[in-house]
């Protein structure tokens, strides 16, 4: 059975790119476009891994992190923060909130998709 990944991203080019390379791989992609709704498909879904932007609108990206990780049955979901905020701080606040990896937008494909199969094969 493909591994399902769901998108979180409010940038609809990012995420349909994203779909698009990830599903020519044969993974199974669902896509959000804010917090609420990512929230909601992370239930729904219960995606082997997320992909994660921070800056979201209605429940930012760190917050949805801390809940997927903190929910008894969506704890084992694995994150990666893809992102356009650069700071060591920001950085160090994803991981508190259960990143698995954090990555800088624009992004390498390559480097992302090495975080993809790492986490979820």
């Amino acid at each position: 059975m493909a591994k399902k990944i769901l998108i979180v991203e409010d940038e609809t080019l990012i995420a349909q790119v994203l779909s698009i390379r990830l599903e020519g791989l044969g993974y199974k992609v669902v896509t959000a476009f804010d917090g609420e709704e990512g929230l909601a498909a992370v239930k729904k879904e219960k995606p082997d891994l997320v992909i994660l932007d921070i800056g979201l609108p209605r429940l930012d990206g760190n917050t949805l992190c801390e809940l997927i990780k903190a929910g008894e049955e969506t704890k084992g979901i694995r994150v990666i923060m893809l992102t356009g905020k650069r700071l060591m701080g920001d950085m160090e606040t994803a991981f508190s909130a259960g990143a698995d990896f954090y990555v800088n937008k624009p992004y390498e494909w390559a480097r992302l998709l090495g975080h993809v199969q790492k986490l979820i094969g």
